[in-house]
């Protein structure tokens, strides 16, 4: 070996795999770079299976520690084309190790790697030979491990194949750029397979190079790996049949532990050098690929946008003063300088394009509504002026960073918006992004022990200790709890569970869709990003940060549902009172929609209908949006501690002190509060005299908590920056008469409260949004809660807690009906309908037909006219027969009953007559006879169901109860009997967030009323019997847990539609509803007998009447949930009072009614 070569490198790792080996590989890159830096390495390759996710970040990691990054991937081989699909030979695969020389090589390998993934992919992205010669240039690649082609028929005994396949490889790529690689783990194969290639090498000409396949970073990493493969595979370490690693030696190992291993071959050590200094691959940072825009008639980008912004700014302020149209000019030259001009018409283009074709869109979101610019152009719909917004939020001309407008549409139609982006820069030009699910905290800890084959509850309790809260970690849990910290210390199990979940924490778990972000490049995308397939979405291998880094534009596509609550509402209120409303024009000010908020009616209010923040509205009573922006911003982990004094301060002004005077007009729009991001920068702006850009510089390091930075601030907030030439940059606290004492308290108060403020300009879009279906909710409800039940089709228990709503409101929800529903939801007067669509076996070709013939010969006039009307290809017997259990035809005063014992009959001899009619059997004087006939039903008088039969039928078509309830009839007992609601312990959420949000813990004990909508039984490893049964009340359902103990006791009423008590306690686990581990189940009625106490009041048979009157005031006095029965002195007669009359018992009651009627005539049982 070259003696210079091995003073300044003697080994280089070229085959390793980082987290981004999805549960395969555990080596963090930081750390193994770090790892690389101890060991005295000098270059070192990435090379992950079949991906290139980690590429940048190990590049910049390496050049961090001033070590030479090796891009690669190790890729899988079709064993035929990549085209086929069709088999377990095609399902097999060969592995292969591709580096890049230079960055022709780098780009060739982003090709490969994306191809393998758009049209090679089966059970794992695979790439051919074709594929392989297609982009070989720049490209060096190694045969791999004992799963690589070559070695394979090695192992198989099939030398001169293998031979063959070298001699095919060295062709494939560059001269001297493919080698055979030799791995020595301690498995006896490799040693066989070793002397092969060795002999090969001498045959062919093609160099040897040692590798260690690397898959964590020290050999004391191999057990929490091997639980790693374990998670990957769903196996338990117990499992004799799992995936392993046959040794431990599978590490990072050092030159001189591989010098060790191959010293018998120095060429393979010293190509490992060659090769290193072959690959010398530079990436590019924070230089921008933007698309140019085409601007009509050839005007410059530059011209074409300040048309557009003063265009947008007169129609916008129609006579703009000087500081509008001076802050129009300052952000145009912000931008120009800055070389985002197309950005902004870009993203200006498919918003004027959703306007355009009717789309709904959003008043923006995020600090772009801080933007003239963004507000003159209509991206966002916030004047940034009147709610005092800033520009260096969203653009700072100190700190060079791509801009970020994240742009919301209706959410049914954001598809459109991007298919029409596609379609302008092209479909190789715009992919959606990539982002990563990571094994978290609690998480972690429950997939090691499943893979320890931990019992379930031992596990379940140690996860359970673990915080749920954003960023937890088990470090930290374990210096938070004290309870966790002593298991950990005293239990040995818990400690190797707890060690191992440390070690894999925060890794890659599995790769997903961005669920907005959509990236446009100036070029086809995989000339700059590897990109893959996620369920035939075309994704980048890059998350969103990467590829802002590599200089690619980013924008965010966001579907919000409300929007297209919204859309509906409007055109519901144009159709049915001819009222066309423009909500970027209503009345912001308008006090009976705070005063509506104001009362606790959020429910489908944009971000303010979770249980939480109505609660907080009921207390706030906000008067203006700047209340609602405020509270939006308040009303999370952090800043919750601040609402106690911002309410005071807004019911008592006079109280509200400051810290200095200058604090005044920036504070007091929150009453004394700091609240937002922006009031930070203007406090070092007003107070210590930053410009606007630097003070962005110093929000973001308050935020991230960067101490050292901060503390020099402090200094600069205090004393003041000169430059070198004594020139003030910044001409702090003091120079502008603050004292030292006031700064440095003002100082501290703005460092507790930056790392949780929060972007004014993103709280402002939000409340606009949720003042607006305020309004409408408050001028409009009927139309507006069509739009919203509307909204929810498809999920139940949203429809259930909105028709709730809905009946708090005064507003009847009346059930489908055949000559009143449409599609959906639909306004009835002053009621709304169900639609046909929300009914079971009823699809849109039904629902068609039955529309189509409405529209064409009007309303059906009976049950046979709808037979005899609608197609009944597509209106079959199945739907029918749903429509009759629904309800849908009871307009036409048949019973459901009758229907259904007729409904078959009738079907069929209406396809008998119509096939007559078609073969000409029928004459024009019978065909007449038979449009009368239709119009009325004359069949048999069958009793009707009962009331409990025709709920079930109702809830089983339409998912929930809706001409009634069966507990409404015992909601007062249900009252009495429980100490919850269903809806009270699990978590109803939407798209936007959560509606009502669960108030319980884990392990609370509660007792709850229900019906039984599903019992499943199962079966324990013990083989005893258990169920899991869904109990749901009036408005939400849960899960109940009845394990074989209680499932003993309990099971005979364990049925359908059955009416019980549930006590129990909660359970919780994080990413699912609470569920409820029962400990008793009784039957409704049964319980009422037994624990309702009643009072028996006896009178005279003759003078009763006069005598209840009397009482009445006495029972009112008393009013509760007792149920009171008349009982007739002589007769024996016995009947309950109305329920005004019943009662609390108390001893005070007793005492009054003993005085009153005498305490013989008072019994209570």
């Amino acid at each position: 070996m070259n003696d210079k070569n091995l003073q300044l490198e003697s080994f280089v790792h070229l085959h390793v795999h980082t987290e981004y080996s999805l549960l395969d590989g555990s080596a963090r890159i930081k750390k193994l770079v770090k790892k690389a830096k101890e060991l005295n390495m000098k270059s070192l390759a990435i090379t992950d299976h079949g991906v290139m996710y980690g590429v940048v970040d190990f590049y910049k990691a390496c050049i961090e520690e001033g070590i030479k990054p090796i891009i690669g991937c190790e890729i899988y081989l079709a064993p035929r084309s990549l085209y086929k699909k069709e088999n377990s030979y095609d399902a097999s695969n060969y592995h292969l190790v591709l580096l890049a020389k230079d960055n022709e090589g780098y780009k060739n390998l982003m090709k490969i790697v994306s191809c393998a993934f758009i049209d090679g992919f089966y059970y794992k992205p695979r790439v051919d030979y074709e594929l392989l010669k297609k982009y070989s240039k720049g490209l060096i690649a190694l045969s791999a491990c004992l799963g690589g082609e070559i070695q394979s028929l090695l192992l198989e005994g099939k030398y001169n194949e293998a031979k063959d396949k070298v001699i095919m490889y060295k062709d494939i790529f560059e001269e001297d750029c493919f080698y055979l690689e030799l791995q020595n783990h301690g498995i006896k194969e490799q040693e066989k397979v070793n002397e092969d290639l060795i002999k090969l090498s001498k045959e062919t000409g093609v160099g040897l190079v040692a590798t260690n396949d690397v898959h964590y970073i020290n050999r004391e990493d191999a057990s929490a790996h091997e639980i790693l493969l374990c998670i990957q595979t769903t196996k338990t370490i117990d499992d004799s049949d799992r995936m392993k690693f046959p040794t431990d030696e599978f590490y990072l190992k050092s030159p001189k532990e591989m010098i060790e291993l191959f010293g018998f071959v120095p060429e393979a050590i010293e190509n490992t050098i060659k090769i290193s200094q072959k690959c010398n691959v530079k990436m590019e940072f924070n230089k921008t690929k933007l698309p140019e825009f085409d601007t009509p008639d050839g005007v410059s980008s530059r011209e074409y946008l300040r048309k557009l912004c003063f265009d947008g700014l007169y129609k916008r302020y129609k006579d703009p003063s000087k500081e509008v149209i001076e802050r129009l000019e300052y952000e145009l030259s912000v931008i120009e300088q800055m070389g985002y001009v197309d950005y902004f018409l870009i993203v200006w283009d498919f918003i004027r394009f959703a306007k355009e074709k009717g789309i709904m869109t959003g008043p923006g979101r995020g600090s772009a509504a801080g933007s003239i610019v963004a507000y003159t152009l209509g991206i966002t719909k916030i004047d940034p002026i009147k709610y005092n917004l800033l520009f260096e939020r969203f653009l700072n001309p100190e700190r060079i960073s791509m801009p970020d407008i994240d742009s919301d549409f209706c959410y049914e139609r954001r598809q459109e918006v991007i298919d029409y982006v596609v379609e302008k820069y092209g479909k190789d030009r715009v992919a959606q992004i990539i982002t990563f699910g990571t094994m978290a905290a609690r998480a972690v800890i429950r997939d090691v022990g499943r893979a320890l084959n931990y019992s379930y509850a031992e596990v379940d309790a140690i996860a359970k200790m673990i915080p749920f809260e954003l960023n937890m970690t088990i470090d930290r849990a374990i210096e938070i709890n004290p309870e966790l910290k002593k298991i950990y210390e005293e239990d040995e199990r818990i400690k190797h569970l707890i060690d191992i979940s440390k070690s894999l924490e925060g890794l890659p778990r599995h790769s997903s869709t961005h669920a907005a972000g959509v990236v446009i490049s100036s070029a086809p995308i995989v000339e700059y990003v590897p990109l893959s397939k996620n369920e035939d979405i075309i994704v980048t291998q890059f998350p969103m940060s990467t590829l802002e880094e590599l200089g690619l534009l980013k924008m965010d596509f966001l579907g919000l549902r409300t929007l297209t609550v919204i859309r509906d509402a409007v055109n519901l209120i144009k159709k049915d009172k001819g009222i066309n409303i423009d909500l970027d024009y209503i009345d912001y000010e308008d006090q009976q929609v705070y005063e509506m908020i104001s009362q606790g009616s959020t429910e489908g209010i944009f971000q303010l209908e979770s249980t939480g923040m109505t609660n907080f509205m009921k207390e706030l009573k906000p008067s203006s949006l700047e209340d609602i922006i405020a509270g939006i911003s308040l009303y999370r982990p952090g800043p919750m501690d601040q609402i106690p004094t911002y309410i005071k301060n807004k019911n008592n002004p006079e109280e509200i002190t400051y810290l200095d005077y200058k604090l005044k007009p920036i504070l007091d729009v929150t009453y004394g509060c700091m609240v937002y991001q922006e009031q930070v920068m203007q406090i070092v702006r007003d107070i210590a005299g930053y410009s606007m850009g630097r003070s962005d510089l110093v929000r973001r390091a308050m935020a991230k908590k960067k101490h050292s930075v901060m503390e020099q601030e402090r200094k600069n907030f205090i004393y003041g920056l000169l430059d070198e030439n004594n020139n003030v940059i910044v001409p702090g606290a003091i120079r502008n008469g603050i004292s030292e004492e006031v700064a440095n308290k003002l100082f501290d108060l703005m460092m507790d409260f930056a790392s949780y403020a929060f972007n004014k300009s993103h709280a402002a879009a939000y409340a606009v949004v949720a003042y607006q279906t305020a309004y409408l909710k408050r001028y409009y409800p009927i139309e507006f809660m069509t739009a919203l039940l509307t909204s929810v089709m498809g999920s139940n228990e949203k429809i259930a807690f909105y028709i709730y709503a809905c009946k708090k409101m005064g507003i009847e929800v009346l059930p489908p009906d055949i000559n009143e529903s449409n599609v959906n939801f639909s306004v009835a007067g002053n009621k709304i309908r169900f639609g046909l669509a929300a009914i079971k076996n009823v699809g849109k070709g039904a629902i068609n037909s039955i529309i189509s013939a409405r529209e064409e010969k009007g309303p059906f006039k009976s049950f046979t006219d709808f037979c005899a009307r609608v197609n009944l290809s597509e209106v079959n017997k199945r739907t029918i027969e749903s429509l009759i259990k629904a309800g849908a035809f009871d307009s036409f005063n048949l019973k459901r009953s009758q229907l259904l014992n007729v409904y078959e009959r009738v079907i069929d001899s209406v396809i008998n007559d119509k096939k007559k009619n078609i073969e000409g059997q029928i004459s024009l004087f019978a065909m007449d006879s038979i449009k009368e006939v239709a119009k009325m039903d004359d069949f048999p008088d069958i009793k009707e169901f009962d009331k409990k039969y025709l709920l079930a039928m109702e809830k089983d078509m339409l998912g929930l109860y809706i001409s009634g309830h069966p507990l409404e009839d015992y909601s007062d007992e249900i009252e009495l009997l429980t100490n919850i609601r269903i809806s009270d312990i699990v978590t109803i959420e939407n798209e936007e967030g959560i509606i009502s949000q669960s108030k319980i813990e884990d392990g609370q004990k509660v007792i709850l009323a229900g019906i039984i909508s599903e019992v499943n039984i199962k079966s324990t490893k013990k083989n005893d019997i258990m169920a899991f049964i869904k109990v749901e009340d009036m408005i939400a359902a849960v899960e109940v847990l009845v394990f074989p103990k209680i499932y003993q006791k309990c099971s005979k009423i364990l049925l359908e539609d059955n009416m019980v008590i549930v006590k129990g306690r909660v359970s919780i686990k994080e990413d699912e509803q609470p569920k409820i581990i029962a400990e008793e189940i009784e039957p409704l009625k049964k319980k009422m007998d037994n624990d309702i106490k009643r009072v028996y009041i006896r009178l005279n048979d003759l003078l009763w009447k006069k005598q209840i009157e009397e009482l009445k005031p006495l029972l009112i006095k008393y009013k509760g949930l007792n149920p009171v029965y008349i009982v007739l002195k002589d007769s024996k007669q016995m009947f309950m009072a109305s329920r005004s009359m019943w009662v609390e018992i108390s001893d005070r009651l007793l005492e009054d009614l003993n005085k009153a009627i005498g305490k013989d005539n008072v019994k209570i049982k």
